[in-house]
């Protein structure tokens, strides 16, 4: 018979009070930070309460009407990103708004931190960005640039916790993992990432392929985009974290909510020696599992820049390869295009309505 009570036995990852200090005040090794040693250690102290104590989310406010426990104390970094995720929602029902696409780069190279270069998935996304400006209408252009995560300060994405696998109603749509204050886990991007995702009519995705794998920054958003498909909009239903709970829930019958299903998806692969072709299909089966629909074959785009020749001259090889710019630009239009007749209630799908016997 299936059980709903949770498994253990994973070593335990808890630090001593020493142990917390070494840690917490490795990150203030300039030397500017030299003078301010006894209050450095006052707030390594005010940290170590908040971890000892475990207040993840030390400000809080009652859930209020629209959830299943409204007296339930809600995270207020929970209801703000709620809040914008509702707003953004909103702008995509409007059918008198703009269209509104979301292009992506999914390259971690950046010429403001190490590489010392831009990177040719940015310069893609220019041309895919220039093409959609000057197609006229009302248009929305947002560019997400994941390359920040590497270039810019307290800027992060922080890995998915998996909790989809312990159970679906476990998985919080937003995602409730972060921040977890008393972790150290803050800054994370992704609370202003979904308004973008919801918010769109249509997703452009240009990446490279980094060792036959999407990259990190791509990576990293992919999983913790989990929520947007299957993941729990109530908090309080599962009491917050409780495990036992959210597998009595699911065990019970879950939906599944689809919180992206119906936008329409560009995914731009490009490499140098391998992996081009299984990157663009692994990302339009990812897409399409959450019920993101394909702009169809001239939005899906992979290929080779400079293959086997050296990394030095690759954004020359992309200057000389004049075909791919207009792939690329066929690629936005086509997209731009599709949302356009999607808009008017032009567009058809096979099935649409009809839901699966058996969900993910």
């Amino acid at each position: 018979m299936p059980t709903a009570e949770p498994r253990r036995g994973s070593p335990d990852t808890r630090l001593t009070r020493d142990q917390f200090f070494q840690r917490f005040l490795q990150q203030f090794q300039d030397s500017a930070f030299g003078p301010l040693t006894a209050e450095l250690n006052r707030l390594a102290a005010a940290a170590w309460d908040g971890y000892e104590h475990g207040r993840k989310s030390p400000h809080t406010r009652k859930a209020g009407p629209g959830f299943a426990a409204p007296d339930y104390d809600l995270s207020v970094d929970w209801i703000a990103a709620k809040t914008a995720i509702d707003e953004a929602a909103r702008k995509h029902a409007e059918s008198a708004g703009p269209a509104r696409i979301l292009l992506i780069n999914g390259s971690s190279r950046n010429e403001h931190t190490c590489p010392g270069e831009i990177s040719k998935s940015y310069r893609l996304v220019q041309m895919a960005r220039e093409v959609l400006a000057a197609s006229g209408g009302p248009l929305d252009i947002q560019v997400l640039d994941l390359s920040r995560l590497t270039s810019e300060y307290g800027r992060h994405i922080h890995p998915c916790k998996s909790c989809f696998s312990t159970s679906p109603a476990l998985c919080h749509w937003p995602c409730s993992c972060y921040p977890n204050h008393s972790l150290g886990q803050t800054q994370d991007w992704m609370n202003e990432i979904y308004p973008l995702w919801v918010a769109a009519h249509g997703i452009m995705i240009v990446t490279p392929v980094n060792w036959y794998q999407a990259s990190s920054p791509l990576k990293l958003m992919i999983d913790r985009l989990v929520c947007a498909d299957g993941g729990n909009p109530d908090p309080t239903r599962t009491r917050g974290k409780d495990a036992r709970l959210a597998k009595e829930i699911e065990l019970d019958g879950w939906p599944y909510p689809r919180h992206l299903a119906g936008r329409l998806f560009s995914v731009v692969v490009h490499g140098d020696a391998e992996g081009v072709v299984e990157l663009r299909r692994i990302l339009v089966d990812w897409l399409t599992s959450m019920e993101l629909i394909s702009a169809g074959r001239l939005a899906e785009l992979d290929r080779y820049i400079g293959y086997y020749k050296p990394y030095a001259t690759s954004h020359d090889e992309l200057d000389a390869d004049h075909d791919l710019h207009e792939e690329v630009r066929i690629a936005a239009r086509v997209l731009l295009e599709a949302v356009q007749s999607q808009r008017q209630g032009k567009l058809f799908f096979a099935g649409e309505g009809v839901r699966p016997p058996r969900q993910k």
